[in-house]
């Protein structure tokens, strides 16, 4: 058997190992939390922001629409504003937002969480729109029509009323179709994975080849 002075130096050494073994699991795990804190904040922040610009946008439009009723409206008023707000759910809301814009979203959303930089994260719906860290074509498609809804927001304001709140009705029954779709792939993306969603994230193609497997 051992000394007793030599066991204890053994067993001082082994709690200073085991201390210091405990420490470093201890920031390991911290930074891990803290990792995984930033995902879920890009995440949220993603989506979030942009479904608060829409909610804002139905609300201010929303507003110009029922305007419209202090307005005498004929039969062809509600005619042309039946017709419009079906286009607009249908144009804008379906092949816009629900076969574009929400996935598109939510996957870019999904791969931010995976693949989290920190100016990513704090500029995440900029991100999840596809303004930054996206191919070239993206960018460009997002700016175009961008500057195509500017350009629409800006004829729509020189219209009188009525017909100013008769068009701003489709516009936002457009955007009410926009924020249930991004809901809706929410749900998707929760119950069957990134790879159910109908488009990809966009990203350049040096990021994937970068992305751990």
């Amino acid at each position: 058997m051992l000394p007793r002075r030599m066991r204890r130096r053994c067993g001082s050494g082994y709690n200073a190992a085991l201390i210091h073994g405990n420490a470093l699991i201890g920031e390991h795990t911290a930074f891990l939390r803290a990792v995984e804190s930033v995902r879920i904040f890009g995440f949220i922040w993603g989506i979030g922001g942009i479904v608060l610009l829409l909610v804002f946008a139905i609300v201010r439009l929303g507003g110009v629409a029922l305007a419209a009723g202090d307005h005498p409206l004929t039969f062809w008023h509600w005619a042309l504003a039946f017709g419009w707000l079906l286009y607009m759910v249908w144009a804008e809301g379906y092949k816009g937002f629900h076969l574009a814009f929400a996935p598109r979203v939510v996957v870019r959303a999904e791969y931010l969480a995976r693949h989290p930089r920190t100016w990513h994260v704090l500029l995440a719906p900029l991100y999840c729109m596809g303004y930054i860290h996206a191919t070239t074509r993206r960018r460009l498609l997002s700016v175009a029509l961008t500057s195509m809804i500017l350009c629409f927001v800006f004829l729509v304001r020189m219209l009188p009323q009525p017909w100013r709140g008769l068009v701003d009705a489709g516009v936002v029954a457009g955007l009410m179709v926009g924020v249930a779709s991004i809901l809706y792939y929410l749900v998707r993306l929760k119950r069957s994975g990134a790879a159910s969603l109908p488009v990809p994230p966009d990203v350049p193609v040096r990021a994937v080849a970068d992305a751990p497997a």
